[in-house]
């Protein structure tokens, strides 16, 4: 009788809901339209995204404003046609 050899590896042993991980992975990969994030992991996001868009929007309402490309002044001088 072998000996079953000893592995690090714990890909093989994993298990999922529906059977192998690999299993799983190779139908996830051939079903994309049936593979769905859950609503409470997308409100999750959705409201995450709308408290960073906020924080942003405050930072940059009290940053200081910068004149990146300043008026300039019409002096005649260095104009094209």
């Amino acid at each position: 009788m072998t000996r079953r050899k000893k592995t690090r590896s714990l890909a093989d042993k994993v298990q999922i809901r529906t059977g192998k991980r690999k299993d799983f992975k190779k139908w996830r990969h051939e079903n994309p339209d049936q593979v769905t994030s859950s609503t409470r992991f997308s409100q999750k996001k959705r409201q995450q995204r709308k408290l960073q868009a906020a924080r942003k929007q405050a930072r940059q309402e009290a940053g200081q404003p910068i004149a990146i490309h300043p008026e300039r002044e019409d002096t005649g001088e260095g104009e094209r046609d």
